[in-house]
């Protein structure tokens, strides 16, 4: 069994109080501040002077004697003590200037809206100095090129885009690497409130993670909304995430640019089809996040998981008004993933007691008839869906308009049910076109989401039951560190050594010790260097036998024609091994012939950052073509393993398809599992491991193949 720990990852205090003087300051100086309309620095005052701030403001700029009512200074040393912030609104020409003449004046913390980029020496050069001079001075700093932020229970917002009206607080925290996306959620959706959003720029000094960890140390905060390109700080985001699980606030996630264009330098075929997308995929579901693809999704996901009730057991109940929007939404949530609640005998009972002659008492319910009555229709069928106990949580389904009265009557209907229920109820639109403003908001300050669009509310509410599962499941665990795990070591060292000091590929013969001494199955096999050893060990092994080269530099066998199967007796062995040293070299493995009617695949994906993930597929052969693949982040727990491997396309092939036998799943969860205990001792030192095909039948599950690529090393072909 792999040994796991619970790593406690609480955030201290001192978590919170090193952004705190850029977050929540007692004082702020404009640097650049100015009178002239459309420029960053009179956004930023006119942003400051009405946002309810406290604390001091000191514009900074020579040109004026006041600004906005308030005593403009030369220069930040001429501010009497020190300030916790500098809002530095200065050209890039001037930058590295205001940087250090904030900081020799005490600055705690700095915003940089500039892009920092030094036209003659390249971005980077004056990036570097400028990050340099705030971590000796260890001052966090928002950007550069960022668009500050807004700290609402604070009343400041520093933001470089003026915005007149105020914004609703409530307990959404929205990290964006966008500033764009920030602002097209920020201000353009009076449903979702917030207590903190962050554009964070280029992180030069303070990473999402260091936000993370100030917001989860918040007791405002319900719920962390992201907006990722790059994750500069693995380590502490993950410390985050772990902090996020044990506080039990979701995290919601829009990762940008997930491509694979770094797969193609891969030398095995798992490295060549686990790309960036499937690591961040298999991180989230690790730690719970929410993983979304697009701001509509965030939105919809960030309203629903903010909220204080969360789905109880079971699956979605529904009412509608129509039968064709209740097509559409078993379309969509078949295609999304979405159960429905299999509500029982008597709920159906009580439905039938109250839909008019025609109407199915089925779950989705359309509940429009006559029309008669409706609020009193459509109120007892909520409530007798929401008593049942397989309903987690309820959906009104009505596209809102506020020109129809109808609709008032809707909204009373759901204040009543939810007021006497305490599973979550929510609206549904399924036309995204927002027109029903006064509505909406008039349901969200009864606790009641609005969500708009059909796949995007659909995948919400999935989102929500994901993480519903994800709480019920524990805490999250992790391997204990191999280097502090006790005496009994087993395999470990003697591979740590081993792989630590190889430059080539493991032999074949060598990588099903590695495998053997983790509990997984090989087939029998041995080494010949010449015709009369093959025949030997095929003897001994007995036939029919596999021939296939073991040649260094050999990586892909059946690309060079390297392997031979079905070898029924002595003279076919001897024949076939004569070509294969013909063709490739003399040094041939020969193992018995397993037949079974799936064949599988398992692969290390080793990330810089977040270390090792471990990939299960179908397709043997064929695995690049079917592409049918799981990832999971190691560690890897039985019922991590089941579930990956149930979440697989092909998945019942292992279950028996068309008259072949079911096969022993079991025994691939196991081959999981070890493989994760194979990674967390030895992943660091692997840059590839493919063990492909993995013969599995009613019997158990043979590694058949296998790759393994020492980190340290460089294969000497790609054949």
């Amino acid at each position: 069994m792999q040994t796991l720990e619970r790593v406690d990852m609480r955030v201290t205090g001192a978590d919170a109080q090193r952004l705190t003087p850029l977050l929540a300051p007692r004082s702020v100086a404009l640097v650049g501040a100015s009178r002239r309309r459309h420029t960053v620095g009179n956004d930023l005052l006119r942003n400051l002077a009405p946002s309810g701030y406290t604390g001091a403001v000191h514009p900074v700029n020579p040109r004026y004697d006041s600004l906005a009512g308030y005593r403009c200074v030369d220069s930040v040393s001429q501010i009497p003590g020190a300030v916790d912030l500098a809002l530095l609104a200065v050209p890039n020409r001037v930058l590295e200037t205001a940087v250090r003449d904030a900081l020799e004046a005490g600055a705690r913390a700095l915003v940089i809206l500039g892009s920092a980029e030094d036209e003659g020496h390249g971005g980077d050069v004056l990036r570097g100095r400028i990050a340099a001079m705030a971590r000796e001075a260890q001052v966090p700093v928002c950007g550069a090129n960022c668009m500050g932020f807004f700290n609402l229970p604070h009343g400041l917002r520093a933001f470089a885009s003026y915005h007149p009206e105020p914004l609703g607080v409530g307990g959404v925290t929205y990290i964006a690497q966008s500033g764009s996306l920030l602002q097209a959620l920020l201000f353009n959706d009076e449903r979702l409130r917030f207590n903190l959003a962050i554009s964070t720029g280029q992180e030069l000094v303070t990473s999402t993670a260091d936000y993370m960890q100030y917001a989860l140390a918040q007791e405002s905060t319900t719920a962390i909304a992201l907006v990722v390109e790059t994750i500069r700080d693995p380590d502490r985001f993950v410390a985050a995430l772990e902090t996020a699980c044990e506080r039990e606030i979701p995290v919601i996630a829009l990762k940008l640019g997930r491509t694979e264009a770094g797969a193609r330098f891969a030398l095995s075929h798992t490295g060549a089809i686990a790309g960036d997308a499937q690591v961040y995929e298999a991180l989230f579901r690790r730690y719970g996040v929410a993983s979304v693809r697009d701001l509509n999704e965030l939105a919809a996901t960030a309203l629903l998981l903010s909220s204080p009730r969360r789905p109880a057991a079971g699956g979605l109940a529904a009412v509608l008004d129509s039968g064709g929007e209740r097509e559409l939404i078993v379309d969509v949530a078949a295609d999304e993933n979405v159960r429905f609640a299999d509500i029982s005998a008597a709920t159906s009972a009580e439905l039938r007691d109250n839909l008019d002659p025609g109407l199915t008492p089925v779950n989705p319910v359309d509940a429009w008839g006559t029309g008669n009555d409706y609020e009193v229709v459509f109120e007892n069928c909520l409530n007798a869906l929401l008593a049942d106990e397989d309903t987690g949580m309820a959906m009104l389904v009505a596209d809102l308009s506020e020109e129809l009265d109808l609709h008032d009557g809707y909204l009373e209907v759901c204040r009543s049910v939810a007021r006497a229920t305490d599973k979550p109820v929510v609206v549904m639109s399924n036309y995204s076109a927002w027109g029903h403003r006064r509505h909406a908001l008039r349901l969200a300050h009864s606790g009641i989401p609005v969500l708009d669009g059909t796949i995007a509310s659909l995948r919400a509410i999935r989102h929500a039951f994901d993480y519903r599962d994800f709480l019920a499941r524990g805490p999250v665990l992790r391997p204990v560190d191999p280097r502090h795990s006790g005496p009994h070591s087993g395999p470990r060292d003697a591979w740590r050594h081993t792989l630590a000091g190889r430059r080539a590929p493991l032999t074949e013969d060598e990588g099903y010790a590695l495998l053997r001494d983790y509990g997984i199955a090989t087939p029998l096999h041995g080494v010949a260097e010449s015709a009369d050893e093959a025949v030997e060990i095929g003897r001994a092994i007995g036939f029919p036998v596999v021939a296939k080269t073991a040649m260094p530099g050999v990586l892909h066998k059946s690309d060079v024609a390297g392997v031979a199967l079905g070898l029924a007796d002595e003279d076919a062995l001897a024949a076939a091994y004569a070509d294969l040293a013909d063709r490739l070299g003399p040094r041939a493995l020969i193992c018995e012939q397993v037949a079974t009617p799936v064949e599988m695949a398992f692969g290390l994906v080793r990330d810089d950052g977040f270390g090792c993930f471990l990939l299960v597929a179908f397709g043997g052969t064929l695995i690049e073509l079917l592409k049918d693949t799981q990832l999971a982040m190691v560690p890897i727990d039985h019922d991590t393993a089941a579930r990956r491997i149930d979440d697989l396309t092909l998945r019942q092939l292992l279950d028996g398809y068309r008259g072949a036998p079911a096969c022993d799943r079991e025994a691939v969860v196991d081959t999981y599992v070890k493989l994760s205990r194979l990674a967390a001792d030895v992943g660091p030192l692997i840059a590839e491991m493919d063990i492909n095909p993995v013969f599995v039948g009613p019997d158990g599950a043979v590694a058949a193949d296998c790759l393994i690529v020492p980190a340290g090393g460089v294969a000497d072909g790609r054949s």
